[in-house]
């Protein structure tokens, strides 16, 4: 028996579209307790934000200002009672490290504006229709909810889908390649009962005038 036909034609698996690293691994909930945990974290993220009133601002700020009370009282009291100063690690940036960042952000930069330009001059007709039903579709989809419940919703469905997709691949491919076929043929009876009579009318007008 020959192997299933697969969306799209592709030849490689899940895995390996998505890379076949860590980031697919997680996605794919091989790495089931780092999955678990994003899950959790992102609804707990949403939870406080939305339910609580916090917005990132505020939240940010009340960690930051409850972390520096703790570790200057504990200085503090570790200097009157002759105890160690808080274990903190030297936080300084490399300049090799600010130099790749920027590097970096550079390139994407430039690409992203050469993209404009292109867009802009009208060198690439079929990026800007890309680009505008993109930008139609996050429009229409703002409209529907706000960025965080946006946010943990595609987080849901990227860690969810995927790994449905590859536990189930062979019916899934098999019924939408059914349901591919079926389209297809509706769209020629279609094309030979409308489309052709309509041109074969349009003919005969054409014949008559």
């Amino acid at each position: 028996m020959g192997s299933p036909e697969r969306l799209f034609g592709r030849k490689r698996t899940l895995h390996e579209i998505l890379g076949g690293g860590l980031v697919a691994d997680v996605i794919l909930w091989r790495q089931k307790d780092v999955t678990m945990s994003i899950m959790l974290v992102a609804l707990a993220a949403w939870v406080v934000f939305e339910k609580s009133g916090y917005t990132l601002l505020s939240l940010v700020s009340s960690v930051l200002l409850l972390l520096f009370v703790v570790l200057f009282l504990w200085a503090k009291s570790a200097a009157i009672l002759n105890r160690p100063a808080p274990p903190l690690p030297e936080l300084q940036l490399s300049e090799e490290m600010v130099n790749e960042a920027a590097a970096i952000i550079r390139t994407h930069v430039n690409a992203l504006l050469l993209v404009s330009l292109d867009i802009s001059l009208g060198k690439d007709s079929r990026l800007f229709f890309k680009v505008a039903a993109y930008l139609l579709l996050i429009y229409f989809v703002g409209g529907l909810t706000d960025f965080l419940t946006l946010s943990y919703t595609s987080l849901v469905i990227v860690l969810t889908i995927p790994a449905f997709y590859e536990r189930c691949e062979d019916y899934v491919d098999k019924y939408v390649m059914m349901g591919y076929r079926r389209l297809l043929q509706l769209y020629v009876k279609l094309d030979e009962e409308y489309v052709n009579r309509f041109q074969h009318l349009v003919l005969e007008k054409k014949k008559l005038s």
